[in-house]
C-alpha cells in the first residue's frame, strides 16, 4: 500500500521574538498509508494542530520533512496541495467565504477546472452527504457551528480529494450530530479516502479510529491500534488522556490481554464467558 503521508524527523518551532522560540514538534517521524483512519490524540499543547497543518501547507517544517503522496510540502504551494488533501479547521468560521452555501462549495471544483454540469453535480451530491442541501441558497454564516464544520466537509467532498483532515471534527454538534459526521468519515473512508482526524473524544477514537497516534510535548510516544493504545492506562493518563470507562472496566475485569473499547463489545465478552462457566 503506498504512503498517502511521510513524516521524517519533523521538528516545528514557532517564533515569539528574535531571542525567543517555543518548539511545538520534536523530531517526529511516523508514515500514513492511503485508506487508514487515523486519530491524533494529546492534551491541549502537544502538537496536534501544529502537526495537522504540516499535513496540507499551511506550516512548513523548521527542519525535517513531510510528503503527501510522495511530494515534498517544502516544494509545494498550499493551492497545489489542497487538490490532494483537504483540511477542515476546528472552527469553520475561518475557512468559510462565500455569499452563499453553493458558492462555497462550487469554489474548489470551480478552481480545479472542472465543466459547470459537473460541479453543479458535485455540489448538490456533497450537500445531501452532509445534509444541507435544503440550505444551498443561504449564507453559510447563517449555520449553526455544526452545519457551518459539514459544509467545510461538503466543500472538500465536491473537490474530490484523497486526503481528509479534520479538527476536533464533532466540535458544536450533539451526539446524533457527531455519529452523523462521524459515520460520514467512515463512508468516505470506505470509498478510498484516508482519514486524519484530531480529537479528545476517547469514545469517538474507540469507535471510529483503525490507528491512534498520540502526543505528548511535541512527540510520538504511542502509535498503534485503539487496542494497543488503550492498554497502555499510565502512558494515557501521564498526557491526561483516559480510555473510555468501558476499557477501563474491561482491563480491570479480563486483564490487559483483552481490551474492548464499545459497551457491545463488553457484552460479547461476558456473555462468553458466562457461557463457558455453564
Amino acid at each position: 500500500m503506498n504512503k498517502a503521508l511521510s513524516v521524517k524527523s519533523l521538528s516545528h518551532e514557532y517564533v515569539i521574538s528574535r531571542l525567543n522560540r517555543i518548539r511545538a514538534l520534536n523530531n517526529v517521524t511516523f508514515n500514513i498509508k492511503e485508506g487508514e483512519f487515523v486519530a491524533i490524540i494529546g492534551q491541549n499543547g502537544s502538537g496536534k494542530t501544529t502537526l495537522a497543518k504540516h499535513f496540507n501547507g499551511l506550516l512548513k517544517p523548521t527542519s525535517g520533512q513531510v510528503f503527501v503522496k510522495g511530494k515534498n510540502t517544502r516544494e509545494m504551494s498550499v493551492a497545489e496541495m489542497a487538490k490532494t488533501v483537504g483540511y477542515v479547521f476546528q472552527n469553520p468560521d475561518q475557512q468559510i467565504f462565500a455569499e452563499t452555501v453553493k458558492q462555497e462549495v462550487e469554489f474548489g471544483p470551480r478552481n480545479l477546472g472542472f465543466m459547470e454540469e459537473e460541479i453543479s453535480e458535485r455540489v448538490l451530491e456533497a450537500l445531501k452527504l452532509v445534509e444541507l442541501d435544503e440550505y444551498i441558497d443561504q449564507s453559510p454564516f447563517s449555520l449553526s457551528k455544526g452545519e457551518k464544520q459539514g459544509l467545510a466537509v461538503a466543500s472538500i467532498i465536491a473537490m474530490g480529494t484523497e486526503i481528509l483532515v479534520m479538527d476536533e471534527p464533532t466540535t458544536g454538534r450533539d451526539y446524533l450530530q457527531s455519529k452523523q459526521i462521524m459515520d460520514l468519515l467512515k463512508q468516505l473512508n470506505s470509498s478510498g479516502v484516508t482519514i486524519v482526524f484530531i480529537t479528545h473524544n476517547m469514545q469517538l477514537v474507540a469507535e471510529y479510529a483503525k490507528r491512534v497516534i498520540v502526543l505528548k510535548k511535541g512527540e510520538v510516544i504511542l502509535d498503534g491500534s485503539p487496542e494497543r493504545v488503550f492498554r497502555e492506562i499510565d502512558i494515557l493518563q501521564s498526557t491526561y488522556l483516559k480510555p473510555p470507562q468501558i476499557t477501563i472496566l474491561s482491563h480491570e475485569l479480563f486483564g490487559s490481554e483483552y481490551i474492548v473499547k464499545t459497551p457491545w463489545e463488553f457484552a460479547e465478552k461476558v456473555t462468553r464467558r458466562c457461557m463457558r462457566v455453564d
